[in-house]
């Protein structure tokens, strides 16, 4: 699934919708200021919520153990549930 969608002046690409786990309005209803920042947003079902973890590309300064976007992989392991329905979206970059 790729998918664009416009969120006030940010566009996102949905990279990964896993288990049909992108659901639109959600997702814009949850987006706030605090995660402009982050190069990737994944969205996570926890107890039929929505849940958002903004991570950094590996390139970016900002990247560290905790929000570096190549150990997502250890934040489903460790802070979701086993097979939890999920979605990624990457910040496009403006021209």
């Amino acid at each position: 699934m790729k998918k664009n969608i416009q969120i006030e002046n940010n566009e996102y690409e949905i990279i990964e919708d896993y288990k049909d786990g992108y659901n639109e309005e959600e997702f814009i209803s949850k987006m706030t200021d605090y995660f402009w920042d982050y190069d990737y947003i994944v969205g996570d079902w926890a107890y039929g919520k929505l849940r958002l973890k903004g991570f950094y590309d590996q390139s970016n300064k900002k990247a560290n153990p905790i929000n570096n976007y190549n150990q997502k992989e250890s934040y489903f392991k460790n802070n979701c549930a086993f097979g939890c329905r999920y979605f990624v979206a990457k910040k496009s970059l403006k021209k």
